[in-house]
């Protein structure tokens, strides 16, 4: 049986210490005629400093074919196999462009996470754990097109500007994904009003299963906002887990959605 590599899009936030086993194909962020290649050219921490900087929102581009067969040629010469993991089909063109790549190789496998940033993140780093564990790339891709379907990924925005031009001064949306799709489930005002919406939403999901992967993101140049929902939502986690995994949010991400998220993803309890 071939070794299976586990790749990703750029937009997959995966905890700190997996991101060395993924390989990751970039997409592209562009200011103005600036064009960025995401964690190559512009790291996390300068794009939010640029984007607060900047008098013109950003804008991105998706990961192109060539990109995806790059990486698929250096696995074939590796005599290995790969599962791909993407942003949903229906954010990006970016599962298209690895589907389009890896028609020209064998045992290469794409799967549309349905999901984005964290919600993917916590898709690619349960491949990790199965592709450590020696199952084969097929059975990988699999399953993990069944468990996707129990991601729930919620994030509190802190405003509706970069989703919709010209937003609601105060409102804080919560969003999720549905069917792949950006879908907003609640409104709040203020940090705290959110916070507790953002709890109430993951109840409502069913609970979390804390014997999968669990993963907190926010963006901006500090994560002040997500430490105060991890405050406030202490009842959901503190008789389940030690400590709560949190990542910076990647700058594609970030470009749609502005600074001042705190967004949670996990896999539903019995489902």
């Amino acid at each position: 049986m071939k070794p299976v590599r586990i790749l990703v899009d750029s937009t997959v936030d995966l905890p700190e210490r997996c991101r060395a086993q993924v390989r990751a194909v970039p997409l592209t962020v562009h200011f103005g005629d600036e064009e960025l290649i995401d964690g190559v050219t512009i790291d996390r921490r300068r794009f939010y400093e640029r984007l607060i900087e900047s008098d013109v929102l950003p804008t991105t581009s998706q990961a192109t074919p060539a990109a995806f067969a790059k990486e698929f040629e250096a696995i074939r010469q590796a005599g290995e196999s790969a599962v791909v993991i993407t942003i949903s089909a229906e954010l990006s063109g970016t599962y298209q462009s690895a589907c389009i790549a890896a028609a020209d190789y064998e045992d290469i496998y794409v799967v549309d996470s349905r999901s984005a940033a964290i919600g993917s993140g916590i898709l690619a780093e349960l491949a990790l754990e199965w592709a450590a564990d020696g199952m084969a790339a097929a059975e990988l891709a699999g399953l993990l097109t069944k468990k996707r379907d129990d991601i729930c990924l919620l994030g509190l925005l802190d405003t509706l500007e970069y989703l919709r031009p010209g937003g609601l001064l105060g409102i804080k949306p919560v969003v999720t994904l549905e069917n792949g799709a950006v879908t907003m489930i609640g409104k709040a005002r203020g940090s705290k009003q959110g916070n507790n919406l953002l709890v109430q939403k993951v109840r409502e999901s069913g609970g979390i299963d804390f014997s999968l992967p669990i993963l907190l993101g926010y963006t901006g140049l500090s994560d002040a906002l997500l430490q105060k929902y991890v405050a406030d939502s202490a009842a959901l986690w503190r008789d389940h887990c030690g400590s709560l995994e949190q990542t910076l949010l990647c700058s594609v991400i970030g470009t749609h959605t502005g600074p001042g998220v705190v967004a949670v993803a996990f896999f539903k309890n019995g489902v």
